[in-house]
């Protein structure tokens, strides 16, 4: 009973809200170097090039790149047996279609793999998370094919050269989002899509509809190549699953839900059975999508499923037949309404720790894959005490409801869940607003949204907490 002996603990980042060093060691620019620093209810925007007088704060992040080795100390001392991070692509292949890798960027990511395994941690590494190369996004992102044969070359070149590094491999972080298609982030961060305000709504989605395609078949030549690489590869997709409650047994609530898990569970349905399930197909033909396809593409992605299905849990949602009376900015689901039995966080996430155990036994009952929890977190605004502490007793209720739940998974469920890690496990910059004072971590890092500060770490009350849950093994939160 209770959680495995070789259960993954840990916490998980990305590299492009950490590490900084947006230009140096020939990195070249990313798609998230042009994204300027947002707000809560205040979009990022996506400029064209970097701007002088703009704020991009990932190009500081909390320079992870110089601290790495101090950070995986303290990593260390909470009991991580493992570390989920990603390679910057543009580190690598600067503009995307080099022929050749940036020796730099191998170096550096072969020290830090080491260094983790040094201080105990399993590397978890994603290979595209938000990290396109800005290059390959003007040149359509994954609606050119080109870049299909970009990114394999990227993922077959830091697949070689740490095949005996990382055992465990992502292929793109949280692909699933950007079926919110009318918010221009989500296609933009997934698929290097730049927006065209020109374009109509049936002309954005039938571009997204093509990156998706070929973002199949680059993620299953991915998995065939790892495999061969090395047979003791374990590789997974990874999904933001955000699971959509009814409001109410009114059936129109209940087909209204079922429809939109859809938009959910179609990227599983395919990494994990190796084709297009039969309402995707029909939706194609019904509302006039024309998805380019090359010969034995459908074989490619037969021949490329997953050995596991990773997720992002941090919230629950509920739609009604009826009308929307709630806008998010993460979501913009029809008839999106909020869930008058949850709370909700400062910036509108709703926090739903039974929604998570749902939706394990979702997934797993659908695909049959064992499951790895790769981001699960809150973000709090907090200000350390006199002493430099921060207290943050509501993030430990908020992780030790959710791990809760994800026991009962498994002991109640039969559940095969992996691993936990809790994203950010050390204070970055938000994805979502750009913001530094949407704090996840269990490290404090004394910056603001400017940049200004010390930049020193210093232990959360939910650090130590967290150290005891590893230490147990999960018997005690």
């Amino acid at each position: 009973m209770g959680f495995p002996k070789d259960f993954l603990w840990g916490g998980a980042v990305a590299a492009h809200q950490l590490e900084g060093a947006w230009n140096v060691d020939g990195r070249g620019p990313s798609i998230c170097d042009v994204l300027t620093g947002g707000a809560n209810g205040v979009a990022r925007e996506i400029t064209d090039g970097v701007m002088e007088g703009k704020n991009y704060p990932n190009h500081r992040g909390i320079d992870y790149y110089h601290t790495f080795r101090e950070d995986n100390a303290l990593f260390r001392d909470m009991g991580f047996n493992c570390f989920r991070t990603s390679i910057s692509w543009s580190r690598i292949f600067p503009n995307g279609d080099e022929e050749e890798p940036n020796e730099a960027g191998l170096q550096f990511y072969e020290e830090l793999f080491s260094d983790y395994r040094a201080k105990g941690m399993e590397p978890v590494v994603t290979l595209s998370h938000f990290e396109m190369p800005l290059h390959l996004a003007r040149m359509g992102g994954f609606t050119n094919r080109k870049v299909v044969d970009c990114f394999v070359r990227f993922a077959t070149t830091v697949m070689e050269r740490y095949k005996n590094q990382v055992t465990y491999w992502l292929t793109f972080n949280e692909v699933d989002n950007q079926m919110n298609m009318h918010t221009p982030i989500f296609p933009y961060t997934n698929s290097g899509i730049i927006p065209d305000p020109d374009a109509s709504p049936h002309e954005v989605e039938q571009r997204i509809w093509q990156a998706i395609h070929n973002e199949f078949v680059a993620a299953a030549i991915a998995v065939r190549t790892g495999h061969e690489i090395n047979p003791d590869f374990r590789i997974g997709c990874m999904l933001s699953f955000v699971p959509i409650y009814p409001q109410t047994c009114r059936p129109d609530d209940v087909m209204l839900a079922q429809m939109q898990m859809r938009d959910r569970y179609l990227f599983g349905d395919v990494y994990t059975h190796g084709e297009y399930p039969k309402y995707l197909i029909k939706r194609w033909e019904r509302e006039g999508f024309d998805i380019n396809m090359e010969p034995g593409d459908l074989e490619i992605i037969q021949g490329g499923i997953v050995d596991f299905v990773s997720l992002s849990y941090y919230m629950s949602t509920a739609v009604s037949s009826e009308g929307a009376t709630s806008v998010s900015m993460e979501h913009n689901l029809k008839g999106l309404v909020p869930n008058p039995y949850i709370e909700a966080t400062d910036w509108g996430w709703q926090i739903d720790p039974v929604g998570l155990r749902y939706s394990l036994c979702e997934m797993y009952e659908r695909w049959n894959k064992p499951l790895f929890i790769v981001e699960n977190g809150v973000g709090m605004y907090e200000t350390c005490d006199e002493n430099g502490f921060v207290a943050d007793d509501s993030r430990i209720a908020y992780l030790r409801s959710h791990i809760e739940q994800v026991k009962k998974a498994i002991d109640f469920d039969g559940v095969p869940v992996m691993g936990y890690t809790v994203w950010g496990c050390i204070d970055v910059v938000s994805f979502g607003t750009g913001e530094m004072k949407k704090r996840y971590g269990l490290i404090y890092v004394d910056a603001d949204d400017e940049g200004n500060g010390t930049y020193c770490r210093s232990r959360k009350k939910s650090s130590y907490w967290y150290q005891n849950v590893i230490a147990t093994n999960g018997e005690e939160l």
